[in-house]
């Protein structure tokens, strides 16, 4: 096993930060090293917006479903999807004048640019969070940045066609003591040729281990009941899709 899985293999997502800050030279090798994600046609199609300012981190513990523990991270990384920076080359390039010249359709970014720049952006978020544990600097995922839409837009001036998708806090580690989550087993989840669907049976079998307390807040009989309540049915997925609708909607006017 090489370096890199074992890497793999040993990280956690990381809540509780160390006080040793991360240096100037740190980041600037990190979002270097990110610069080489894997990206469709070599567009680049997102765009990494660093925040360390106290008082937005504050916000952001708030608008990312009151999570406390982000105003902590020594640094927050938000990944737009990013079409914006392309449309004003194609401007400052005469692409329209081009298109009516050649009698070329001109098209604005529609709902397949939105989705192909949003790939680009995880993309670019999971190689940042492995430059980052190479260097034994933790990294927690926030999908909850992509609640509150219109906040984080007037937050960050999000111009149109772009969109947040994706969001790393990251600091360094307290200590060495790791608590790595277990995964489903890999025949639930990787398929050969074609997708299958579940019997009972291995439903069973793939949550065999997820027990929960028959005193439960939710009042849930199973584990299925329990995460429905938990993650699921809840307010704060309820106002994912609303601002993930508004976002598109954004996107297409």
């Amino acid at each position: 096993m090489n370096e890199v899985i074992k890497l793999l293999k040993n990280r956690m997502s990381l809540r509780k930060y160390s006080d040793e800050k991360i240096t100037e030279e740190e980041l600037e090798l990190i979002l270097e090293s990110t610069l080489r994600a894997p990206t469709a046609g070599n567009m680049m199609l997102y765009s990494i917006i660093v925040v360390r300012d106290e008082k937005k981190k504050e916000v952001l513990s708030k608008t990312c479903d009151n999570q406390p523990f982000i105003k902590h991270a020594d640094t927050i990384l938000i990944f737009l999807a990013d079409l914006r920076r392309w449309y004003d080359f194609y401007k400052f390039s005469n692409v329209e004048e081009f298109c009516r010249e050649k009698e070329i359709e001109y098209k604005t970014p529609d709902e397949g640019d939105f989705l192909l720049s949003t790939q680009d952006a995880i993309i670019s978020a999971q190689t940042l969070a492995i430059v980052c544990e190479s260097l034994n600097i933790g990294s927690c995922y926030i999908g909850d940045i992509i609640e509150n839409y219109e906040t984080h837009k007037e937050l960050f001036n999000l111009p149109k066609w772009t969109a947040p998708v994706c969001m790393l806090c990251i600091g360094k580690y307290e200590n060495d003591k790791r608590i790595i989550k277990p995964r489903f087993k890999k025949e639930y989840i990787v398929f050969n040729e074609e997708y299958k669907r579940l019997d009972d049976k291995e439903l069973k079998d793939m949550f065999k281990d997820k027990n929960i307390s028959e005193n439960n807040i939710y009042g849930a009989k199973n584990f299925g009941q329990f995460n429905y309540a938990r993650k699921t049915g809840v307010n704060f997925s309820k106002e994912m899709g609303r601002s993930v609708r508004s976002m598109i909607k954004e996107w297409n006017s």
